[in-house]
């Protein structure tokens, strides 16, 4: 297991904490996806529909795919280590749906990615995109208060449509 760095959090994990944080900038993105045009973020970038845990309401959010480990398949972290509201929605309905690209409302299962096979897929991550995940990794330790690689993760597998 990794151990959080003692020193100071970067000035881009300061930064970044705050953009998260804010919650008018985190939705920005949803309201591309919503007009057909979440394509225009990239296939990094997914729109999760989920539903509410208490309210039943429809909550959307843009979260970054970490792996696609088959198609129609993608991996994501939970960046504030489960405490996340759309992570703790589809852990009691994991019933989804997911905007990616040019591909769009897709239905989709969520269920959280054990942790070994996590392990894996953070490996892969580390060395097929090491620049980025220099960047992210302080991000994601300091926003969530623990090592990055102990953080769950989740697959959505896209439903045939019927």
């Amino acid at each position: 297991m990794t151990q959080i760095p003692t020193a100071a959090p970067s000035l881009t994990a300061r930064v970044a904490d705050r953009f998260f944080r804010t919650r008018w900038l985190v939705r920005m993105p949803i309201g591309l996806y919503q007009v057909g045009l979440g394509f225009l973020l990239g296939q990094r970038l997914l729109m999760l529909e989920h539903t509410g845990r208490k309210t039943g309401a429809r909550r959307r959010v843009v979260l970054e795919v970490i792996d696609r480990p088959a198609p129609g398949e993608y991996v994501i972290i939970a960046g504030f280590a489960g405490k996340a509201q759309w992570y703790r929605n589809i852990t009691t309905n994991p019933r989804v749906r997911v905007s990616t690209g040019f591909r769009r409302n897709m239905a989709a299962l969520a269920e959280p990615v054990p942790e070994a096979e996590s392990a894996a897929i953070l490996r892969n991550f580390t060395e097929h995109h090491p620049a980025e995940w220099k960047k992210m990794q302080p991000v994601f330790e300091h926003v969530s208060g623990r090592p990055a690689d102990t953080m769950p993760m989740v697959r959505l597998r896209v439903q045939p449509r019927h």
